[in-house]
């Protein structure tokens, strides 16, 4: 069965690979296509996409937005977005701006709590991409602060976390119609991220997001049981919905995530890809 992953960062943001190691990444998985999905930025796609072309891999640019959110995290993927829409890309710097802001209050916080770590080391780490948690989540480590990143994030990065400051600008309604006016495609990112503590509530939620725009949900995910994944799915179709599927592979920043292949025993079938582009040709 050709397979695929959908999900992906790269160093443009906060992978440890560059988008040309991603591809050759994905090439040797053995994978029949690749999205390049960073946070927040399109900085990697020219890249990437060139790497692709020259091997012949199939390769979707692709982009994953924070939305503002009242519990949980919610997340956004846009794919088949047009990297060089002016008005997405002034979307994109409002968003990191935020993001920006961000960094140094939570480095502020590390500080209070007795941990130093400089803006000019997260840098370094960052080798040219954007700046975000997973990067404070590895100089944690390093520092011996925390064992492994799960922990930076489960004691200090997640929200809640003694260390968390607020980034995510867009409402919903927001990222979905950037998307769209983008030329992309909109798909909820790892619905478990939700929190969502019924499967009512979840279902209202995705209702409500199609309402505004969404075109899919990321069902098969690296965090997903196998019980969750297929009630996504059933939820999914109900509402006529493309189905898809992402390892959210960042390289060393989440070293127990196989590209292609989740914790393990991810599958994510090409069919995903197809959904996908089905809904792009019918829009065409």
């Amino acid at each position: 069965m050709k397979t695929c992953d959908l999900h992906t960062h790269s160093t443009a943001s906060d992978g440890s690979d560059t988008p040309s190691e991603l591809i050759h990444l994905a090439k040797e998985a053995d994978l029949a296509a690749i999205a390049l999905s960073d946070h927040d930025t399109v900085d990697g796609l020219v890249e990437a996409e060139r790497e692709a072309r020259s091997i012949g891999m199939e390769f979707i640019p692709a982009v994953e937005l924070s939305c503002q959110f009242h519990k949980g995290n919610m997340h956004l993927l846009g794919y088949y977005i047009d990297m060089k829409d002016q008005e997405f890309l002034k979307v994109l710097a409002r968003v990191q701006a935020a993001r920006a802001e961000r960094n140094p209050k939570i480095l502020a916080k590390l500080q209070e709590l007795g941990i130093s770590i400089t803006m000019e080391e997260l840098k370094e780490m960052a080798s040219g991409g954007q700046i975000g948690r997973p990067h404070i989540a590895r100089a944690l480590v390093k520092k011996g602060a925390v064992r492994d990143v799960g922990q930076a994030f489960e004691k200090y990065l997640k929200r809640g976390g003694k260390a968390y400051a607020p980034k995510s600008i867009l409402s919903p309604a927001e990222a979905i119609s950037a998307v769209l006016k983008a030329g992309g495609i909109p798909v909820l990112a790892h619905p478990f991220s939700l929190k969502a503590d019924t499967t009512e509530e979840l279902q209202s939620i995705i209702i409500d997001l199609k309402s505004k725009g969404l075109q899919g949900v990321e069902c098969i995910y690296s965090e997903h049981s196998p019980e969750f994944t297929q009630q996504l799915i059933q939820i999914t179709r109900a509402l006529d919905l493309a189905v898809t599927g992402g390892s959210d592979y960042h390289g060393k920043a989440k070293p127990y995530i196989k590209l292609g292949r989740g914790k393990g025993s991810l599958t994510i079938p090409y069919s995903c890809v197809e959904e996908l582009k089905a809904i792009r040709d019918e829009r065409s």
